[in-house]
């Protein structure tokens, strides 16, 4: 018999298998933040924070559909798991048209969400930016929906290769064209921050195209038939997607709407703090795109082991995320203390702002490892398609807890921005702890399959 610590070995390698290009796709998604904002903060202060403010209100609604959508991968992984991969074509075009309706309701939504800046109370040097870039990004929104839906499907199949291959071939058309449409280079005018809303939006619809074409022609997927045919809504498939999917939406965007709300609060303080915030904001989600990856593998392999009916291998695929959660989270924590100058410097030449951004960096230090369980966590849970209860959790954790403690501290107590990290810091703290202890109940209640009947021998003579 194995060891306990082999058996654990093993299930991380495949973990680490599976995550790495996942890690490597959302990697080249927090590149997107990376490339928007050095391109921005180069350009200079103000249309660096005029791209934070309206990063900020774009991924905040941008967060429903990534976490609704994230249903089918569970889902996917579960069929695939109990030998019914003829379900999981018919499926994927049902979250084929729940991936168009919720791209188009967005792009209403980032139409009208300009006219909210004022009231908000953001600084009024910053909104004519801010307003611009929304209005130019909003037009790959339908285009990243339908992104999502097609990587989920592969992520759900084990091959996560091509969110890889897309996610950082996206990056090679941003960065040349932020560049020139925001500053205004080859004869055009210069655009500002709508030049990196342009470019972005542009890369999302590209990355769509490239990924259907892929799925379409690879040979892993010819048995699925994903595209063979046409099918009309089914509202009972959707709906079942959307009471999985729900629940997921309403939970990453209780996470990610305590960090863009914090992003909206310190606009609020001025250029200089809404551009330190932009750029630790950045630094610290490039580094949550590992635990991210490690936490959408686990949902893959919680799902393909509760498919099979395997309660023990539920959880030793949820303590191998846990266990490469914490080892990824260390090398990120190290990072920050020891670089956090440096690093602030990559992203402006302000010498206020590097000031101001590398001490955040050391809050953002603090949540490094919180972070990651809190994240694996979620992921498991997902994998159970258990979603309801964590919904609520994660809300009290992070806007019970975590919004008054960095509200309390950065503006009752007039900390600034280091009290909103503070903040930050609360709430997933809060968040790993709840959710933590949620999986360990779930896992435990998942019925074990009654044993195979045994054959008795008799002596036919």
């Amino acid at each position: 018999m194995p060891s306990t610590f082999s058996r654990l070995r093993h299930d991380a390698a495949l973990t680490a298998r599976l995550a790495a290009p996942l890690a490597a796709g959302h990697l080249s998604h927090g590149l997107v933040g990376l490339i928007d904002t050095v391109v921005a903060g180069h350009h200079g202060t103000a249309t660096l924070a005029a791209v934070a403010v309206g990063a900020a209100l774009f991924w905040l609604p941008m967060l429903a559909p990534m976490g609704t959508l994230m249903a089918l991968p569970p889902s996917v992984s579960q069929l695939d798991g109990g030998g019914r991969r003829t379900e999981i074509g018919p499926l994927f075009r049902q979250a084929l048209w729940l991936a168009a309706l919720l791209g188009v309701l967005l792009l209403a939504l980032l139409s009208l969400l300009p006219l909210a800046l004022r009231p908000m109370g953001i600084a009024p040097d910053i909104v004519p930016g801010a307003t611009a870039f929304l209005h130019a990004i909003r037009w790959g929104i339908p285009g990243f929906t339908l992104y999502l839906t097609l990587r989920y499907l592969s992520d759900g199949l084990h091959w996560s290769l091509p969110t890889m291959v897309v996610g950082f071939g996206g990056l090679l058309l941003l960065a040349p064209v932020g560049y020139v449409l925001t500053n205004g280079l080859l004869g055009l005018p210069a655009l500002g921050a709508a030049g990196v809303g342009i470019a972005s939006a542009l890369m999302f619809w590209l990355q769509a195209l490239a990924l259907a074409l892929y799925l379409h022609r690879a040979r892993r997927f010819a048995d699925l038939a994903l595209f063979a045919h046409w099918e009309p809504p089914r509202w009972a498939v959707i709906a079942g997607l959307l009471r999985t999917g729900l629940p997921i939406g309403v939970t990453v965007t209780m996470e990610g709407g305590l960090f863009a709300a914090t992003a909206l609060l310190i606009g609020r303080l001025g250029e200089v703090p809404a551009a330190a915030h932009q750029i630790a904001l950045n630094v610290a989600s490039l580094c949550f795109m590992v635990p991210f990856g490690l936490a959408e593998a686990t949902t893959v392999r919680v799902g393909h082991a509760l498919g099979r009916g395997d309660r023990e291998g539920v959880r030793r695929a949820a303590f191998a995320g846990f266990a490469l959660a914490l080892a990824t989270q260390a090398c990120s924590a190290l990072l920050m203390l020891l670089g956090h100058t440096a690093i602030a410097g990559l992203y402006s030449a302000d010498p206020a702002v590097v000031a101001l951004a590398g001490s955040l960096l050391l809050y953002a230090a603090l949540f490094q490892f919180p972070d990651g369980i809190q994240v694996v966590s979620a992921g498991a849970l997902r994998g159970l398609k258990d979603t309801r209860i964590p919904m609520w959790l994660a809300t009290l954790a992070y806007w019970g807890i975590g919004m008054p403690v960095g509200a309390g501290l950065g503006l009752a107590l007039g900390w600034g921005a280091p009290g909103m990290w503070l903040g930050l810091t609360a709430g997933l703290s809060v968040a790993a702890v709840l959710l933590l202890r949620r999986f360990l109940r779930s896992s435990q209640r998942i019925p074990i399959p009654p044993p195979a009947p045994s054959v008795r021998v008799t002596d036919a003579g």
